[in-house]
């Protein structure tokens, strides 16, 4: 999505529609671990996500119940209300959620979004309060809960997520989930998403005994069976001839060079950590 683009998604009503949706899916969430704490649920380009900090991995039955109890709090019809308070104030809300506080320490101190990026101003601290949820955000928001359709929300997968993309926090659990218009827009974005899935070159790959992986060679190294070899073959042979008519000639170098190739080059301070690291033979 280009910046153009999310710049009119924020503005949309689907925006809205999953920026509440996160909310609705947080107080849930609390519910079933009254002990548990929230991080930041934003909408995403299909949907929308929130981060969590739990005492035990959510099973997908969890899921079930909790995407239940969004549908009832949905269906209580309840405002979406802002509030601006200050800093002091929204430590007392959220007193017994470190993550917040952390948050809220950002935006008075140094004008930090909740991934701790500098704001180009400082921004007002606000809440939104829906049913008895409250969360610490900027909005926006529908107006009320009767403004999402309950069965155009749906609960997508769980995942591990570090606490502001640290991997040296905290990993957290991330449940994602779509929202939509209306239950027909969901039916088809998972219609989709399951054509996608049967077009999955992984898959294709097996099914048509083309390639497969092993955990033994390493993940995202294709290990090409006969129908793949001759496939390989064939195109290597169609680039051979289209470079030929076009007067290009092949050369050849080697796989493997010395190090002060990639430094010339000034591809080494930038990409070492990505690279396989420097081979050390005895007597050279």
């Amino acid at each position: 999505m280009s910046h153009m683009a999310a710049d009119k998604y924020e503005d949309s009503k689907l925006y809205k529609i999953r920026h509440s949706a996160a909310h609705i899916m947080a107080q849930a969430v609390l519910e079933m671990f009254p002990e548990g704490k929230i991080t930041i649920g934003p909408p995403i380009e299909n949907g929308f996500y929130y981060d969590f900090d739990l005492p035990r991995n959510l099973t997908p039955e969890d899921l079930e119940q909790i995407e239940k109890r969004m549908r009832e709090i949905i269906g209580g019809k309840h405002d979406f209300v802002k509030e601006v308070v200050t800093a002091d104030e929204a430590r007392e809300i959220f007193k017994d959620q470190p993550y917040k506080l952390e948050l809220i320490d950002g935006l008075e101190q140094g004008g930090l979004d909740e991934y701790g990026n500098p704001l180009q101003e400082k921004p007002e601290i606000s809440i939104y309060k829906d049913d008895s949820f409250v969360d610490l955000c900027r909005g926006p928001h529908v107006s009320n809960t009767r403004d999402i359709k309950p069965d155009a929300v749906k609960l997508m997968s769980v995942a591990g997520a570090y606490w502001r993309g640290d991997e040296h926090n905290k990993m957290l659990q991330r449940v994602y989930g779509t929202a939509w218009e209306n239950a027909k827009q969901l039916k088809e974005y998972l219609w989709q998403i399951e054509e996608a899935k049967k077009r999955d070159h992984r898959k294709l790959g097996k099914d048509l005994e083309i390639f497969f992986f092993d955990e033994e060679v390493g993940p995202g190294l294709p290990l090409f069976a006969p129908n793949g070899g001759v496939m390989v073959e064939e195109i290597e042979k169609l680039a051979k001839e289209m470079e030929e008519e076009a007067g290009y000639l092949r050369v050849r170098t080697p796989h493997l060079s010395k190090e002060d190739l990639f430094i010339h080059s000034g591809h080494l301070p930038y990409y070492a950590e990505s690279m396989y690291p420097p081979m050390e033979l005895e007597g050279v």
